[in-house]
């Protein structure tokens, strides 16, 4: 039994691994492609602050996951390990099609597909929970879209007299300060998800392991092993980030100044850190995505490569159905498997 823990909870740091290694591109691609930092400086940078966030806003994201969107008896051992094989195999897919889609909702899908297939839909998943976060599946990229907008046009009014040389000058060095925060907000936001997984994994035979004082998270006792082995995890995923994102991220959708990468990060941030502090696991790629199209957009409609956009959104739409189908298909094979075995 205590084979069978240990194992999956190392499939869930795969996950987190691949979550950071898949999300990089939202935490780096601006100022990379401002050439604020060189690409290694930027995924240290971000590496550095996906794991800080350890420490900073609580776990209220894990509550959710272990707790929130599936009930509680039906979130099994099998059917964790299920969720996070569709949400790997969708996280890979999507990274060689080089489009920057949700690791958040291909977990949150593929746990769900995995739930259902296995006790089906009646009792099974928790209203509530859902309904935030398919709210703020449409909600984050708009709230996004909106601060990136507003924060653009506040700061080109603030600096409306000042040469272009002195602004790229200053958002320069103040990008560096919005990619750190950005960062930050990616690893409160993300590397959450999985400690919900671990912990509801662990609370099924081993409560004592995954509840326990912390002093870091007193919000949500999750014990620091689980804690500073997600957030490990997801920053060294970003150490080896997924620069095929990168391009699609940075110059496909609009190309991007320092000034406008500042305003961009920050919108993202704001949108990420708000949500998780109030305990809604949203995905950071739809919240910069749509802060890039905002920023874009305040410089002309044609500013923006919207077939991107399209793409973008055509991806966001299938990882829903996908992951949980490709969940689901594991959840199948698996307890095969277990017959097979007797």
């Amino acid at each position: 039994m205590l084979y069978l823990i240990f194992s999956i909870i190392a499939v869930a740091l795969v996950f987190d691994f691949l979550n950071g290694f898949h999300d990089a591109a939202n935490s780096i691609a601006t100022v990379v492609s401002t050439r604020v930092l060189t690409p290694i400086q930027a995924v240290l940078w971000a590496a550095t602050f996906n794991f800080i966030a350890a420490f900073a806003f609580g776990t209220p994201v894990a509550r959710t996951i272990s707790q929130g969107i599936i009930v509680e008896h039906d979130l099994t051992a099998t059917v964790i390990v299920a969720g996070l094989i569709g949400a790997i195999c969708w996280n890979i897919i999507t990274w060689l099609m080089a489009l920057p889609t949700s690791s958040s909702h291909a977990l949150l899908s593929g746990l769900a597909g995995a739930a259902v297939a296995r006790h089906g839909f009646t009792g099974t998943l928790i209203a509530s929970g859902w309904i935030k976060i398919l709210a703020f599946l449409v909600l984050s990229p708009i709230i996004g879209f909106a601060l990136g907008a507003f924060n653009m046009v506040v700061v080109s009014w603030i600096f409306r007299y000042t040469t272009p040389y002195r602004v790229d000058k200053l958002f320069r060095r103040l990008q560096l300060v919005s990619a750190g925060i950005y960062s930050l907000g990616h690893g409160t936001n993300d590397a959450q998800k999985t400690m919900g997984v671990i912990v509801a994994l662990l609370a099924l035979s081993h409560p004592d392991w995954a509840y326990r004082a912390s002093g870091i998270a007193g919000h949500h006792p999750i014990a620091v092993w689980i804690i500073l082995a997600c957030h490990a995890a997801i920053a060294l995923g970003t150490v080896f980030g997924g620069w095929r994102i990168v391009k699609t991220m940075g110059t496909g959708i609009t190309r991007l100044q320092p000034v406008g990468g500042f305003c961009a990060e920050t919108a993202g941030a704001t949108t990420i850190i708000g949500t998780a502090i109030m305990g809604i696991p949203i995905s950071t790629t739809h919240a910069i995505t749509g802060a890039i199209l905002g920023v874009g957009t305040t410089k002309g409609v044609r500013s923006v490569r919207w077939i991107w956009g399209e793409r973008i959104v055509l991806a966001w739409i299938l990882t829903l159905p996908c992951s949980a189908v490709i969940a689901a298909v594991a959840l199948l094979v698996i307890q095969g498997m277990r017959h097979l075995l007797g």
